[in-house]
């Protein structure tokens, strides 16, 4: 019977002993203030020691016509972060019962980066919405989205985080103990 990997097992695997781990913080929210974002910090902080990147998704609308002009500087950086990284951390939030459109978009132009930049990375799913259900609907299509592009989505913890108006200290910081460990 397989049991499920942690996040921190596979970082450990796939890295040297002495070697820190290379995590990128990927927010499917541009809002200062956003709830995803300090979810996605949260789960980073949990690492302890770790070498962190966040990405930045202000990206151009994807476009074939663009596309053909030749790939924007940006979402080559964007592409290049995600080969460079041991592990993701992926942030989701759901509007109007779907993945945000901002990351939709940076899933649709890094999978246009040439080579496989998704192949067999591991990726923490996480995710904070308004509603009782904490944006599962955002969160399956998602984790179908990374799916298909070769990510390995940790199927432990799948943190969802419900209320999120009512879940975060003034500082950012998770209220409730039960998901400082299911992200921990």
């Amino acid at each position: 019977m397989e049991r499920a990997i942690s996040g921190k097992e596979l970082t450990t695997q796939r890295r040297t002993p002495t070697a820190i781990p290379k995590i990128l913080g990927i927010s499917g929210s541009l809002r200062e203030a956003s709830f995803n974002t300090q979810l996605m910090k949260a789960a980073i902080a949990s690492y302890g020691t770790a070498d962190v990147e966040i990405a930045d998704l202000n990206l151009p609308l994807y476009d074939g016509d663009l596309e053909a002009k030749g790939i924007p500087e940006m979402v080559t950086k964007l592409g290049a972060q995600i080969a460079a990284a041991d592990m993701l951390i992926v942030a989701s939030p759901e509007y109007n019962k779907g993945i945000s459109g901002v990351l939709k978009n940076a899933l649709d132009w890094a999978s246009r980066v040439p080579g496989t930049v998704f192949a067999a990375k591991p990726t923490l799913l996480i995710g904070a919405a308004a509603g009782r259900t904490g944006g599962e609907t955002a969160y399956f299509m998602t984790r179908n989205c990374l799916s298909q592009l070769g990510a390995v989505v940790l199927a432990t913890p799948a943190v969802l985080v419900a209320g999120v108006h009512n879940e975060f200290n003034e500082d950012g910081t998770l209220k409730s103990e039960q998901y400082q460990k299911s992200i921990g």
